[in-house]
């Protein structure tokens, strides 16, 4: 049986009906920049992120880069942020004209770590991204405890995590601003690129929706330099078809994320192996989404290849038709286009996730027959000759 990473189709399908009702509502009005269809989406998914005030952008990216724009942050600040996240966190620091400066990560739930934020700030420190990865939220409490007392501005990279509670607060709530992405692959999955960025604070919201349009708030007569950062009025009627499916569909990740847990648990420990695996490990209030269920599969004493046992698992499921990714394999300290921003100080427990980290299919309408498929291939290979000498 071949099992995908991800099946947009399997999902999108079931609303076949409502989504081509909403094309053509769109199609008919002949309003497809801004207008009234994207504000009823920023209205409902400001709600679900427990903002006052949505704003609908082209991009997660772009949700990023917008925030950092609306606060300002530019040339000669400095901004912290995980090496180990997606490119987009620390490039938009980069584009706004800052210097990323990078943090190593947790080694059980892979967000930014606390303590390093601490020892990472200097006078040129503005504020702190901290990427809620594969769905569970980073340490807020001290991470927003640190802004505090520092008095540096929080955006929360929560382009993973739309739906995700840390502690009663919903991702994207608790810092000046969050952003999200709507990303096929996201939990909340649009229909090519899409973001939102939240905010609480009206004058934050104010300047945003400013810059979003090349900083004019009428055409042709300018008071910032923005940019285009607006979501298409088609991909915001869409958008509005599936939000009220997302509880559901996190609750169907949520599932199959414990049924891995259960079944892999029982799997070979490390001690005298040649392979093991080590399982997410959420910590308690955080909240886990599951966009990813990102699992390590560590090297052990007898392990003799050249590469990586990650690597090799890799090319097994692969070879077996059974999807699976790495995220990320080169961390951002150690990216080309950084080392203008350098030196960067070694940063080990990110540097080992890139070697170790590997996600799995847990997609909403992944089958109970596809998920055991992959747990068989998994054993299989952890109980082969290679996995177990």
């Amino acid at each position: 049986m071949t099992v995908p990473l991800l099946d947009v189709r399997r999902q999108n399908a079931p609303l076949a009906g409502e989504l081509m009702a909403a094309f053509e509502r769109v199609l008919r009005s002949g309003e497809y920049i801004l207008g009234a269809e994207m504000e009823a989406f920023e209205r409902a998914a400001a709600a679900v992120a427990g903002a006052r005030h949505g704003i609908a952008v082209s991009s997660g990216t772009d949700a990023i880069l917008l925030a950092l724009m609306a606060l300002d942050i530019g040339a000669g600040d400095e901004v912290i942020c995980p090496a180990f996240t997606f490119f987009a966190t620390a490039g938009c620091i980069a584009r706004a004209g800052a210097r990323p400066v990078f943090v190593d990560s947790c080694p059980w739930c892979f967000n930014i770590d606390p303590a390093g934020i601490e020892r990472s700030i200097t006078p040129r420190t503005r504020a702190v991204i901290p990427v809620h990865l594969f769905g569970q939220m980073a340490h807020m409490d001290e991470v927003m405890d640190i802004a505090r007392r520092h008095n540096l501005s929080v955006i929360e990279d929560a382009a993973q995590a739309l739906g995700t509670v840390y502690r009663q607060r919903p991702a994207g709530s608790l810092g000046a601003f969050g952003a999200f992405s709507f990303y096929p692959s996201k939990n909340l999955g649009g229909f090519g690129d899409a973001g939102l960025l939240v905010t609480s604070d009206d004058a934050l919201a104010a300047r945003a929706r400013l810059l979003r349009c090349h900083g004019g708030e009428r055409r042709y007569f300018h008071r910032l330099v923005g940019g285009n950062f607006r979501m298409d009025a088609l991909q915001a009627a869409l958008l509005a078809v599936k939000l009220p499916h997302l509880e559901e569909y996190s609750r169907r990740r949520a599932g199959h994320a414990a049924a891995y847990t259960a079944s892999l648990a029982s799997l070979p420990g490390a001690a005298g192996r040649a392979v093991s695996i080590i399982l997410p490990a959420p910590h308690p209030g955080h909240g886990h989404i599951w966009n990813q269920y990102t699992l390590r599969v560590v090297r052990g004493p007898l392990w003799s290849l050249p590469e990586s046992p990650r690597d090799t698992l890799k090319r097994a499921l692969d070879a077996q038709g059974i999807g699976s990714e790495i995220y990320y394999p080169c961390p951002m300290h150690q990216q080309e286009c950084f080392r203008g921003f350098g030196p960067h100080a070694p940063l080990p427990v990110c540097e080992q996730l890139a070697m170790e980290c590997l996600s799995i299919p847990v997609f909403p309408e992944l089958t109970a027959g596809e998920r055991e498929c992959v747990v068989t291939a998994m054993a299989g290979f952890l109980h082969s000759p290679l996995g177990a000498r």
